[in-house]
């Protein structure tokens, strides 16, 4: 396949209106929708969205490739788009983009697909390209110019694979590379290529492994590793790292791969890379990619919390049917009692499946084991060490899953002299034995008697708070729902909320969640509806969809406002979140379903005033955001 397969005359915009980021991308997505590439636009623009909050995909030069790879897609496609004046796109240069390149890849997209926009990717390194493409005028000129550039790379790659010679190891250094990002489509081809120019610029013979969308190509071998002089990486997702110990290695974004490929070999080359010391079977991301020691613990705890949340999900509303179905039966029908159970059954592996996964990321697989059994034993009753039928719960799974994955890290430290013929013994006996014993010890004589009864406590304080407790605490809660739409505030009121439900089968707090949750899309779905003016026709389009999402408890449907106008959507959203969250612990509120917005108010207590505190927040905050917000200019009403 080629690259004029994918980037086609309708798939251009020539004179791009937009004039801020958020703009930019729902005017080349209106562009999709339009010519059927897209076909959900709410999922493709999440999936954009969520890529940019990994990192910007404004790689500078003037250059943006935001992409998504999602099943919102029909067919695999790249659109071109021109902005002369340039689009602040936090770009990493700081520079306006004024040359984007909008990649929709459908889920399980074919390899010709994958090679040609990892072409394309490639072809963006070469600054003659790139100034020629911003003086382009038609979308033929744009095709001419692509065309020309791959018919020049096709001819350069058939010369250099029939002129490779044996590489004579005293005149030439060789040097190994892997490069990766999450969704393996555009930067991953980009670092290679500039690695691989550099290299042939200084005379220095390089072989690139890609992580992409395609899985593993060019795979390094045992022999190229144990020749090349030194490694790089620059990846943004975990990549193979042990078999690299004892090498001097560079680990870098990916992003420096694309726009530091000189330095990076230059500091190889001059001995500059540290030499790196495996642990055991780790995995590793870029030295900078995530940004420090709070991102990693959040990064662990929501591979928890993302592993859990289907048993929430799917356990909470099968529990919810059958408390439903009680309210026309007797409660030992087996109408009830079957779904009863069967979301009892689900509930039951909540915290031992948070601490196995959190756990996991922190020390890969031999952490799981551990992590499940030390979760598992978080729901037991402490009353062989404490006279008490509580359990630790919640709190004693995140503390299980933290120390069984350090635990397991240490181990692999501790061990790492066992010589390699041995090193089959680890994963099968020394650390699963080991780490269960630690880990055992730990929640059966330290946390599982200290947190039984802390959660002894809470539960009690739930059951027993006055009613303007409850009111503040849902109003905290609340609130923390719309504080980062999705992020880790939202996903702690989630948590708690859940924590609380599963220990008491007490719906109040959900009904406060639920409700902060529903307000920030409908807020923007009330400000669009009467004050159109103030809102971009794209803005207006999704405050339509939004009455849907937010009456579905979908909060990230809020997230293209926020990124847009953090300040006025986050500021009115957190009021009007409080302000529902109290109101329905105020009225007694209580929703015995872990999800479903207005859909499950069927199993609610007080439904009249589930649905006020909802109306209520939502409307106070409408009025603030179109109050707030000032009036768009004409040219992108």
């Amino acid at each position: 396949m080629e690259i004029k397969d994918l980037l086609k005359k309708n798939l251009m915009i020539m004179d791009l209106k937009a004039d801020s980021k958020s703009d930019a991308i729902n005017e080349m997505i209106d562009k999709y929708v339009s010519e059927g590439i897209v076909a959900d636009r709410a999922t493709y623009l999440k999936g954009i969205l969520d890529r940019e909050a990994e990192s910007t995909t404004g790689i500078g030069d003037e250059i943006a490739m935001p992409h998504a790879k999602t099943n919102a897609v029909n067919e695999a496609a790249v659109l071109f788009a021109k902005s002369s004046n340039g689009v602040d796109f936090d770009a990493l240069d700081g520079k306006p983009v004024k040359l984007f390149f909008m990649i929709a890849a459908p889920e399980g997209a074919n390899n010709a697909h994958l090679q040609a926009l990892a072409k394309l990717s490639s072809l963006l390194i070469d600054p003659e390209l790139v100034g020629k493409l911003k003086n382009a005028e038609t979308p033929a000129d744009v095709l001419a110019l692509f065309e020309a550039a791959e018919a020049a790379k096709d001819v350069e790659d058939s010369h250099d694979a029939e002129t490779t010679e044996p590489v004579d190891s005293d005149k030439k250094s060789f040097i190994v590379a892997v490069s990766a990002c999450p969704n393996g489509i555009a930067h991953t081809y980009m670092a290679e290529a500039a690695l691989k120019k550099a290299a042939k610029e200084k005379g220095i013979e390089i072989k690139v492994e890609t992580n992409g969308s395609e899985g593993v190509k060019h795979r390094l071998t045992n022999e190229d590793i144990e020749r090349a002089d030194g490694v790089i990486i620059t990846a943004d997702k975990k990549v193979e790292m042990a078999r690299f110990d004892g090498k001097p290695l560079l680990n870098r974004p990916v992003i420096d791969g694309i726009n530091k490929a000189d330095e990076l070999i230059d500091l190889v080359e001059a001995n500059q890379a540290t030499t790196f010391h495996s642990t055991g079977n780790e995995a590793s991301e870029s030295e900078s990619s995530n940004g420090g020691f709070w991102n990693e613990i959040y990064k662990d705890l929501m591979n928890g919390i993302s592993h859990m949340l289907p048993f929430v999900v799917g356990g909470g509303i099968i529990m919810a049917l059958s408390f439903f179905i009680e309210r026309y039966t007797s409660a030992t029908s087996l109408w009830f009692t079957f779904p009863n159970g069967i979301g009892n059954y689900a509930f039951s592996f909540l915290i031992p499946i948070l601490a196995g996964f959190i756990a996991q990321s922190i020390g890969d697989l031999p952490a799981l084991m551990p992590g499940v059994v030390g979760g598992y034993m978080a729901t037991q009753s402490a009353a062989s060490v404490m006279h008490t039928t509580s359990v630790s719960g919640f709190i004693g799974g995140l503390i299980a899953g933290f120390a069984a994955g350090l635990i397991v890290n240490g181990l692999k430290k501790l061990f790492k002299f066992v010589p390699k013929t041995l090193e089959g013994l680890k994963p099968m006996l020394i650390y699963p034995i080991l780490s269960l014993l630690l880990v055992g010890a730990l929640m059966f004589f330290a946390v599982n008697p200290v947190f039984a009864a802390v959660n002894a406590w809470v539960t009690g304080v739930l059951e027993g708070m006055g009613t303007g407790n409850a009111v503040l605490l849902g109003a905290v809660l609340a609130a923390m729902m719309s504080i980062d739409m999705g992020g880790p505030f939202n996903k702690a009121a989630y948590a708690f909320a859940i924590a609380a439900f599963t220990s008491t089968k007490n719906g109040d707090l959900m009904a406060a969640v639920m409700v902060g949750g529903m307000i920030p899309p409908l807020a923007t779905a009330i400000a669009t509806t009467f004050w159109p003016k103030k809102f971009t026709a794209q803005e207006r389009e999704a405050g339509i969809s939004n009455w849907v999402l937010g009456l579905s408890f979908i909060t990230e449907g809020a997230i293209p406002f926020a990124t847009a106008d953090p300040l006025r959507v986050i500021g009115s959203s957190i009021i009007g979140s409080a302000i529902g969250g109290g109101l329905s612990q105020l009225w007694k509120v209580s929703v015995p379903a872990p999800h479903g917005g207005i859909w499950v108010i069927a199993l609610a207590d007080h439904k009249l005033f589930y649905v006020l505190s909802v109306v209520i927040g939502a409307v106070i905050a409408g009025v603030i955001m179109g109050l707030w917000k000032p009036v768009k200019n004409s040219k992108n009403a």
